[in-house]
């Protein structure tokens, strides 16, 4: 079977580092900034749908290398590849965890409880922002996810309860995972409309917009993308060919109401607004991955030089993603140590030194960083190769 899936596989080795999805994460990470980075409420509203990109993206990319080991060698070693996944995520976030430790402790003194919570990724059920970095509650519900997915995707194979096999694409094919995934998506949108009634009890509004089983059903949109694309490719660019103006118009719809709700107290947001933005990402996706002018399209609306410096920032947006807090936090605190009173009260040149300082560290960490570790990852753990 798998030997049959070549030409998929060569666009996945392809897909390692492809320009557009790398604009794509720049495009998340942007928004990220701008809603952590205070400039209007317009922005701050618009920017937190940047984490929902990064989960669409994050199920897609991560079940697409589960996938294509699945094709190369008909099995998959999920020991190696969550060692190879914590030699990206781990070392840049514990060593930058540290000073956003010491900034917690100058303020309010230790949490043990806060900081085994952290340590372990359960920071987003047990306080629901993360205890010393905010913003690490949606690193839990990704770590939740990778060990999740990837354990249960071997159980499956193993016991041939999941039988992954390319198909003829015909309208009779057997998608009996992907029927698996998308009642999977159904049952997560009940169970937030259930958890936000109060059924299962009172929760603040931060758990319930940051708890894995309540967020977790835009990173298994991206599992369903990767699957038809990996699996049943014909028949989805068909589908995607045929109604693409369609698609295009319902993603717009599902995101043009976005900056004018606050996130953590709407309840529409939390029930089917969360379904609405991973459709729409779900869509943009597609619409990049089956494209095949995208990127002459990306530098015609775009130029090519401002997508090519957004595509730099999507390569380093997980150090970016990591660090910018810690620019937030400290900007502030140098000017009134350097500059005082002096410093023109500017709101526009703030975010312009915030928003520059943050792409610039983020880069620097990722190249100085975390292209050390994974150095290192790729010697001690390299990826699995096909010899025959």
């Amino acid at each position: 079977m798998y030997y049959q899936s070549k030409l998929i596989l060569c666009y996945f080795m392809r897909m390692n580092r492809l320009r557009e999805l790398d604009f794509l994460r720049g495009i998340a990470i942007i928004l990220v900034l701008l809603r952590h980075i205070s400039l209007s409420g317009f922005t701050t509203n618009l920017g937190w749908i940047g984490v929902d990109l990064f989960f669409v993206l994050s199920g897609f990319l991560v079940s697409r290398l589960l996938f294509e080991e699945y094709l190369q060698f008909g099995n998959i070693e999920p020991k190696l590849f969550l060692i190879r996944r914590g030699f990206k995520i781990y070392p840049i976030y514990y060593i930058f965890y540290v000073p956003y430790l010491l900034i917690k402790l100058r303020s309010n003194g230790l949490n043990v409880y806060g900081l085994l919570s952290d340590l372990l990724f359960i920071q987003n059920y047990t306080f629901g922002w993360g205890y010393a970095y905010v913003a690490s509650w949606s690193l839990a519900v990704e770590e939740h996810f990778y060990f999740g997915f990837a354990i249960l995707l071997w159980l499956g194979l193993k016991t041939r309860k999941i039988v992954l096999e390319k198909t003829n694409d015909h309208m009779n094919s057997d998608f009996s995972f992907g029927k698996v995934l998308i009642v999977f998506l159904m049952l997560i949108f009940l169970i937030r409309v259930l958890f936000n009634s109060s059924v299962f009890g009172d929760f603040s509004f931060v758990k319930l917009y940051t708890m894995t089983h309540l967020r977790m059903d835009s990173l298994i949109m991206g599992v369903l993308i990767s699957y038809f694309f990996t699996f049943h490719f014909n028949l989805m660019n068909r589908f995607f060919t045929k109604n693409r103006n369609l698609l295009l118009l319902i993603s717009f719809f599902g995101l043009i109401w976005t900056p004018f709700l606050d996130p953590g107290f709407s309840y529409f947001v939390k029930t089917l607004g969360f379904s609405f933005l991973y459709i729409s990402f779900g869509i943009l996706l597609l619409f990049t991955l089956l494209t095949t002018n995208i990127n002459e399209l990306l530098n015609k609306y775009f130029s090519r030089i401002l997508v090519d410096y957004v595509s730099k920032i999507g390569f380093c947006s997980y150090s970016i993603y990591i660090t910018h807090g810690l620019v937030i936090i400290l900007v502030p605190v140098l000017i009134k140590y350097t500059v005082g009173t002096d410093f023109p009260d500017n709101r526009y040149l703030l975010f312009f030194i915030k928003f520059t300082l943050s792409i610039l560290i983020g880069v620097l960490s990722t190249y100085k960083m975390e292209r050390y570790f994974l150095q290192v990852r790729d010697r001690y753990f390299p990826r699995r190769f096909y010899t025959n």
